[in-house]
């Protein structure tokens, strides 16, 4: 009897232990279940937001950058201290107008005068030497060219036409007339150095005509031993007679 009522003592007991944990168990769930904020259960969503933290620059690049930032300053302030000039800006020149050439005073002819005044029709003296190789013996004076040089008759390589002497004829041209000029023969037949040795009428201007119109003439220049002399004086003259140019 008595290890019967020992069985039934500890069996009770056991069921009232088990009885406690699960009354303890059952308000503990209900406990849970009233208050779910104290301990998430559920899963919730989380939202991750990310940013990037500037690296800690080192004690030197603070340095650096506050010395740069000071030499700005100090260049700011020197440069509104002492504003750069503005520059002049330079006068426009006034433009001057070239000088005006004054045109040669022109002589005009009639078709008839014209025609009568071309000179390569008409022969022009020579003289004794030609371009055979003789000698230039028609000599103007004793030392009559300039600085007493001689002076030698011209023999013409080209004779100039018309037009080229008429450009240079004063405008008040008397009806007869002539120029005289004395020239120093160079290269290519050309001459230089005219001088006016004389005209008539006396201030008509025919000398200075035929001076001005000389840069055209194409003289032979005279030999001397069969040479031909480049450097010596010629004497050039052109009679006017009534619109006829005549070379001599």
């Amino acid at each position: 009897m008595g290890a019967r009522r020992d069985r039934l003592t500890v069996r009770d007991r056991s069921a009232a232990i088990g009885l406690t944990v699960a009354f303890h168990i059952l308000i503990l769930m209900a406990l849970l279940w009233l208050t779910p904020d104290i301990l998430p259960f559920r899963d919730k969503e989380i939202s991750l937001s990310t940013f990037n933290l500037p690296a800690e620059k080192s004690g030197e690049q603070n340095a650096a950058q506050k010395n740069q930032s000071k030499e700005e300053k100090r260049q700011a302030q020197r440069q509104e201290a002492n504003p750069r000039p503005t520059p002049p800006i330079p006068a426009e020149q006034p433009v001057t107008p070239p000088p005006k050439v004054a045109a040669p005073s022109m002589i005009y002819l009639s078709p008839e005068e014209f025609a009568a005044s071309d000179i390569g029709k008409i022969k022009g003296k020579r003289s004794n030497g030609d371009d055979n190789g003789q000698d230039s013996a028609s000599v103007y004076g004793p030392g009559e060219g300039p600085g007493g040089a001689q002076l030698y008759n011209a023999q013409w390589y080209r004779e100039p036409t018309s037009t080229e002497l008429a450009g240079y004829l004063p405008a008040a041209m008397p009806r007869n007339g002539y120029g005289l000029i004395a020239c120093q023969t160079i290269e290519n037949f050309h001459v230089d150095h005219c001088q006016v040795l004389g005209e008539s009428p006396l201030g008509s201007g025919l000398g200075r005509a035929v001076r001005r119109a000389a840069w055209q003439f194409r003289v032979i220049p005279p030999r001397v031993n069969g040479r031909p002399q480049i450097g010596t004086w010629v004497r050039i003259r052109i009679d006017y007679i009534e619109g006829v140019q005549r070379l001599n």
